[in-house]
């Protein structure tokens, strides 16, 4: 099926009169009796009915009139889409990370970014963290944010650190824990957890199993994502554990440092940002960002 079967079948439906949309079209009239029989031949129906008095539309016509049409608007719009490309230039510019609450590290980044680039395209990409450094390596992704991998776990490109993130315990304001300045692991071993897929959130993971032990299943409640474990921490289930930034503003949950633990360095991964001025303008951005917020987040 193509523009000219439907340009032909539309005139022919309009007019009811194959010459007359023949002269609508500019072709002759063989050229519009071709299109429809071969239109025809591909739904393997009759669109017409015909005689030497009269052309009109059959019941299989009728009804394929308003998908006709709109196959027609959706390839003018798409033509006019590129018709003027270089009024429209657009630059895509893929990221990726490995939950979504760290999307929410990016909005200020990104206004920033587009008033420099008014073409810029976005594209946001959250994807587990085994995949996630393959995309970077092919180029699918231009820069990814992620809490910095062991050295024997080397991720690909250059790493620059943004911050250094501190654990936190999350508890409701009716927690017995609430009142404290920090918890210690000792005090989280009481406690039920709620525990995050550690492909989700993967620098929590060493701690998550020192604390879930040997405990029974109904002590534990494993979620997906940041944001199902935050419902279920607010729904009073139980604690989890996370990096600070990571919680989203205006939660209303209690974050408590956790003794003992080592701040997370967190950062960004990219490739050269050789002949690749977005992507330059955002590490500059971005570092900049952190920068105000200074030392451990």
């Amino acid at each position: 099926m193509n523009d000219g079967q439907i340009s032909c079948f539309l005139a022919v439906a309009e007019t009811l009169n194959f010459a007359r949309a023949a002269e609508m079209l500019n072709i002759t009239q063989p050229a519009v009796t071709h299109q429809i029989r071969s239109l025809e031949g591909e739904l393997g129906v009759k669109l017409f009915r015909r005689t030497t008095r009269l052309v009109e539309l059959t019941a299989e016509g009728w009804l394929f009139l308003e998908d006709a049409r709109q196959l027609q608007t959706i390839s003018r719009r798409a033509r006019l889409r590129f018709e003027y490309p270089s009024e429209q230039e657009v630059r895509t510019f893929p990221i990726g990370c490995h939950s979504p609450a760290q999307l929410l590290l990016l909005p200020d980044v990104l206004r920033a970014l587009a008033q420099q680039h008014p073409g810029l395209h976005p594209q946001l990409r959250v994807v587990p963290f085994q995949h996630l450094y393959r995309l970077l390596a092919e180029g699918e992704v231009e820069v990814i944010l992620s809490f910095r991998e062991p050295e024997e776990q080397k991720a690909p490109g250059r790493y620059r650190e943004l911050c250094r993130m501190r654990q936190v315990c999350l508890c409701t304001p009716s927690s017995p824990l609430a009142g404290r300045d920090s918890v210690t692991l000792d005090d989280l071993s009481r406690e039920r957890l709620v525990v995050y897929d550690p492909l989700r959130v993967p620098p929590m993971s060493g701690l998550q199993a020192q604390l879930i032990g040997q405990r029974p299943l109904p002590e534990l409640y494993l979620c997906e994502s940041v944001e199902a474990g935050l419902i279920l921490v607010e729904a009073g289930f139980g604690v989890s554990l996370l990096p600070e930034p990571l919680v989203p503003p205006g939660s209303g949950l209690i974050c408590l440092p956790v003794e003992g633990t080592e701040p997370l360095s967190f950062g960004i991964y990219y490739q050269s940002v050789e002949d690749n001025p977005v992507l330059r303008d955002f590490v500059r951005l971005i570092r900049a960002q952190f920068a105000k917020k200074g030392g451990i987040s």
